[in-house]
């Protein structure tokens, strides 16, 4: 079997899931899914819609049927599925019947070893789904866990010489990976944001199929998930507003503003306490500092200054990723002149005086954020943004996915769309508004 490129339509917006079909189609995908979220938000309609644009091509829908496997399946085939996906943790009753029922549509069903917990647990449930009648089983990393560094790869070789049938891979696949996937033995290769969320689907598209046919890798900038030693390279990418989003609107640090526009800070927190005015261990701070790190600096949000031109001078010279002060600062114009990451509270033209009061690499509460050494802090012109170190690995990946997903939106809009339509805020506000009516209409 030459392996297939099945394109996983996980969109919200069937119109938008339409463009992105229509696009991947003509760059060579084989096979198109109606994504769980797609089902879930716009029903079995999706896959009606596919059917009618796409009358001779094999559609999938990712069901993840748990229960009613026979009136789920069935509902699917009716409305033109060739192939329907259950859960591998479901009861074997209710597997038995989506095969079952599936044979009476010439459908085909899929089992998703999704949630079995371990590899052993999916080696073993794929054996008893091949005996049940199953046409495929499929390895899938679910994207909260891509969030946090995981790939399919290790479950796909332990499964793949313990069952004859053919094996799906989801999950980070993309122009780099997918030359792992099909060397792992797949042949159902499932890609969803490396081409739905390209700008240019088609060409996303194309350059996959080509990858898959000459096994040659292509360097991917963006729809591949970091690890821990690849954070700062992955936020480098993503600004303040993206972090933010990543973290369901949190993090930011109110009241600290950029003091020099135009320029970009990412890096682990150094922290530092001082009494306003008192810029002795702030400067000490420089000299502990290593290479990438944002000193943080609390100073009560209050004046005199605790930082100027020769503390930045310094920091360049340690080669530092920034400051962050809620407190004052000084000698701006000169600061810009070195476009040094620079974010405070306050500006004053006054300095205070080392005294020596103050700790560094203590927690502190700046902006209604606690902050310790070893947090991530990200900040540009919108502001300033802390993640808890425990979480930057998943927040750094999300944070990515916002940057992906917006540019696809800024290519719909730059195609003749709106923001409005590409949101569907229309749709959403008239529920709402229908809704109060209603109720009104009660009272």
């Amino acid at each position: 079997m030459q392996p297939i490129l099945q394109l996983a339509l996980d969109h919200e917006n069937l119109a938008r899931a339409l463009k992105a079909a229509k696009e991947a189609m003509a760059g060579g995908a084989d096979w198109l899914e109606a994504g769980t979220p797609l089902i879930k938000s716009e029903g079995l309609d999706s896959v009606r819609a596919l059917r009618r644009e796409f009358p001779t091509a094999t559609i999938v829908a990712d069901m993840k049927i748990m229960d009613a496997g026979r009136l789920e399946t069935e509902c699917a085939a009716k409305a033109g599925a060739n192939i329907i996906h259950v859960l591998g943790p479901a009861s074997d009753p209710t597997i038995n019947e989506c095969i079952e029922a599936a044979r009476r549509y010439d459908a085909k069903i899929t089992v998703d070893l999704l949630g079995l917990g371990s590899t052993e647990r999916m080696v073993q449930r794929a054996k008893e789904v091949e005996r049940m009648g199953a046409y495929s089983v499929c390895i899938h990393t679910p994207i909260d866990m891509q969030m946090r560094g995981q790939l399919p790869f290790d479950d796909l070789k332990a499964i793949v010489s313990t069952v004859s049938i053919p094996i799906a891979v989801a999950g980070g696949i993309n122009c780099e990976t997918v030359v792992d996937a099909i060397n792992g033995g797949a042949t159902i290769i499932i890609v969803g944001g490396a081409i739905t969320k390209s700008p240019d689907a088609r060409k996303a598209t194309e350059t996959i199929k080509k990858v898959m046919a000459t096994g040659v890798k292509v360097e991917a900038t963006f729809f591949k998930r970091g690890s821990e030693k690849d954070i700062a390279e992955v936020l480098a990418k993503t600004s303040a507003a993206d972090v933010t989003e990543a973290l369901h609107n949190t993090g930011e640090l109110a009241g600290i503003k950029p003091i020099v526009q135009g320029v970009k800070m990412v890096g682990r927190a150094l922290t530092v306490w001082t009494y306003p005015g008192d810029w002795s261990k702030p400067v000490e701070a420089i000299d502990i500092a290593e290479e990438g790190q944002v000193i943080v600096i609390d100073a009560g949000g209050m004046p005199p200054a605790v930082w100027g031109e020769k503390a930045t001078k310094s920091c360049l010279q340690r080669k530092l990723a920034g400051v962050v002060i809620n407190g004052a600062i000084r000698d701006v114009v000169n600061i810009r002149e070195m476009k040094f990451p620079a974010f405070a509270k306050l500006i004053t033209p006054v300095a205070g005086e080392p005294k020596g009061q103050g700790m560094i690499d203590v927690p502190v509460r700046i902006g209604g954020q606690y902050i310790r050494t070893g947090d991530w802090i990200v900040g540009d012109d919108d502001g300033v943004v802390v993640i808890a170190q425990e979480k930057a690995v998943e927040v750094a990946n999300r944070a990515q996915v916002v940057v992906e997903r917006e540019d696809r939106e800024m290519a719909e809009i730059d195609d003749g769309s709106t923001l409005g339509n590409v949101s569907e805020l229309m749709r959403w506000e008239q529920l709402r508004k229908k809704s109060e009516s209603k109720n009104n209409d009660k009272q």
